[in-house]
């Protein structure tokens, strides 16, 4: 069997040609992304950055565009693999609709010169705002496939942008997912969000972790520590975190909290802690890099994030894969992966006491602590490692490219 590939000619002409070789060359991949890793922020995208690393044993190459807002400032300086690329749009969520167009005509000549060299075969961008717009236009350009990864159950962007732009960012998006050879969602909530309106063809890949650098700690430390990772925005649920680790110190004095993480919630997370006498036992480390965050869940006796609004969270499957119990939301992608009282433990949304009883079941009981950590590390080995993840992303780029 032959594969089509498009060349572009010196005069700028688009020419389909039929080629066996494309059959025995690494497939390759052009990555449109909104988050990477940079120099400010190493632990940006790692969920991106990771698999990628792994592509070449799969016999795929990749080439990854970075793409920001003019306004917006990072640095992907050492990485030769990484383009980052600046576009014009309008700030705030008054741009969305037509940043990918704008996204687009931006890296539309880098693309093409890059495909006169050596053609993609497939495009992949993530989030369909604005990359999977813009992957859509060049796609188009180009004549060849693209796909979208959905990484969150605000999928139509409605609940972000709100209002009239909600209802155009809306528009815009399900043109995406229907024009898209594949929306890559992962969890079957989220795939639910976009089949709802769409009916677009959609796969279920779950994110991966690596094993090797979220490994168990053979001498956790002595100390009962709690630990969350995430940004400090609203849905990830710090205040209810900090209100019932408040009750939690009542009964586990002895016991401590390390959120890490940075964001806007940060001033009013202090001062709660502070309202409710918790901020001596209650540690803010920000933002912190990959190899921070892996050693912290070591450490750590449990992992929390009751979180309202999850895709599904990789902070909960890297928790697990340390062999530790992670607490999470009923009602969130991560529910397909935590067995409550096996794997991990899961809450009512925004129930203190409920999250409280968790909390202090599992410290109180070591071995019920570390068997629901052990069964943890076994689920995510597996099936949720990235090599796995990486080998169903292989299989849809080939299906997509024949």
């Amino acid at each position: 069997m032959s594969s089509a590939c498009v060349f572009i000619s010196p005069a700028g002409e688009e020419v389909r040609k039929t080629s066996d070789s494309a059959l025995t060359r690494p497939l390759r991949i052009l990555t449109l992304t909104p988050f990477f890793p940079s120099e400010e922020d190493p632990g940006q995208g790692g969920f991106i950055a990771e698999p990628l690393a792994m592509m070449k044993s799969f016999g795929i190459s990749n080439e990854v565009i970075a793409a920001q807002p003019f306004y917006q400032r990072a640095r992907f300086g050492g990485n030769t693999a990484v383009t980052g690329e600046k576009y014009f749009s309008i700030p705030g969520n008054a741009g969305l609709p037509v940043a990918g167009a704008f996204l687009a005509a931006r890296i539309l000549p880098t693309i093409l010169r890059k495909h006169r060299q050596t053609p993609f075969d497939v495009i992949h961008a993530h989030a369909a705002l604005p990359c999977g717009h813009a992957a859509a236009i060049v796609g188009n350009r180009l004549s060849i496939p693209f796909v979208v990864s959905v990484h969150g159950l605000d999928a139509f962007f409605t609940r972000q942008a709100g209002g009239v732009f909600g209802t155009w960012c809306g528009r815009v998006a399900e043109r995406v997912y229907r024009s898209a050879s594949n929306a890559i969602c992962i969890s079957e909530k989220v795939r639910d969000q976009v089949i709802s309106k769409t009916h677009a063809n959609a796969t279920v890949i779950y994110n991966g972790v690596d094993a090797e650098k979220f490994f168990p700690e053979t001498e956790p430390g002595p100390q009962l520590q709690l630990l969350s990772v995430g940004n400090l925005i609203a849905i990830k649920g710090h205040a209810l975190l900090l209100r019932a680790f408040a009750r939690l110190l009542r009964d586990v004095p002895d016991c401590s909290l390390e959120i890490i993480g940075d964001g806007p919630e940060r001033e009013k997370l202090g001062q709660l802690a502070t309202e409710l006498g918790v901020a001596n036992s209650v540690h803010f480390s920000g933002r912190q890099s990959r190899e921070y965050v892996a050693e912290a869940m070591r450490q750590c006796a449990l992992f929390v994030l009751p979180s309202t609004y999850e895709g599904l969270g990789c902070v909960y499957l890297e928790a697990m894969a340390c062999a530790k119990p992670a607490i999470g939301c009923r009602g969130q992608g991560i529910e397909e992966v935590i067995e409550h009282g096996k794997t991990g433990m899961l809450v009512a949304p925004e129930n203190e006491h409920e999250l409280t009883d968790s909390m202090l079941t599992l410290l109180r009981d070591k071995e019920l602590r570390q068997g629901v950590g052990k069964n943890a590390r076994a689920k995510i080995l597996a099936r949720l490692t990235l090599s796995h993840q990486v080998q169903q992303l292989a299989a849809v780029y080939r299906r997509c490219a024949r």
